[in-house]
């Protein structure tokens, strides 16, 4: 079964139906929603590998949609194809120069919107290397800035990612607090001692289980553990 989570937002329910069919056939997960404004919500929850948006739609058009995904962060690494049955040239452009990876127009065959969707998919996968920090189940991917419990995407703040970074750099060692804020939080550091303990402490939530292996050391600082089963 793949991985991949695909999101499509499309108000003609023929060909939203025959699109969810066809990922589904082909082994990727699949949410559908009938406009743009639904998925913007939806991505709150899950973030997707590539999204389908279609420009025409009640509420949100596919193009401010698409520049609200694009001036979010967290998307940067998700691909996103534009479906329209307009065929002009200057919609194409709209929609590339708002930050679309691709573009296919109605009526499209099923099989090449798949080899579309394959295609994207094989350009934002990134090989194994040194940028990949692998603790217990947690997979934390420097360069795409991604983190992973199992199967399942966490969603954190800049603040986070690096809190959590740090800490798995360092598993199986003591962070000793000065530390922490000098690399993390640096010149932005007042004297508010509760900062690092709230980061931590959300950290530990949206890690589920796996938040329960960042333990606090009394009056000295912080340590990932690594479980006997942990990568």
């Amino acid at each position: 079964m793949n991985q991949y989570l695909i999101y499509i937002a499309e108000d003609d329910e023929a060909i939203r139906e025959l699109v969810e069919y066809a990922i589904k056939t082909e082994g990727y997960d699949i949410k559908a929603f009938d406009n743009a404004d639904a998925s913007l919500l939806e991505c709150e929850k899950d973030i997707p590998d590539l999204i389908l948006l279609d420009i025409m739609m009640p509420g949100t058009d596919g193009i401010t949609a698409l520049k609200m995904f694009r001036d979010t962060y967290k998307f940067a690494e998700t691909a996103i194809i534009m479906l329209t049955a307009k065929v002009s040239e200057i919609n194409k452009i709209a929609g590339l120069d708002a930050g679309a990876d691709d573009y296919i127009t109605k009526p499209f065959s099923v099989l090449e919107l798949m080899a579309r969707i394959r295609s994207n998919l094989r350009k934002k996968a990134k090989p194994i290397s040194n940028k990949i920090l692998a603790v217990n189940s947690i997979v934390l991917n420097q360069e795409a800035r991604t983190v992973t419990v199992g199967n399942k995407k966490i969603t954190l703040t800049a603040k986070e990612f690096e809190l959590l970074k740090l800490l798995m750099l360092n598993a199986g060692n003591i962070l000793e607090r000065e530390r922490v804020f000098l690399e993390i939080w640096a010149s932005e550091y007042l004297g508010e001692s509760r900062t690092i303990d709230i980061h931590i402490k959300n950290l530990r939530e949206k890690l589920g289980d796996e938040g329960e292996a960042i333990q606090s050391i009394r009056g000295t600082g912080y340590i990932l553990t690594r479980r006997e089963h942990g990568g």
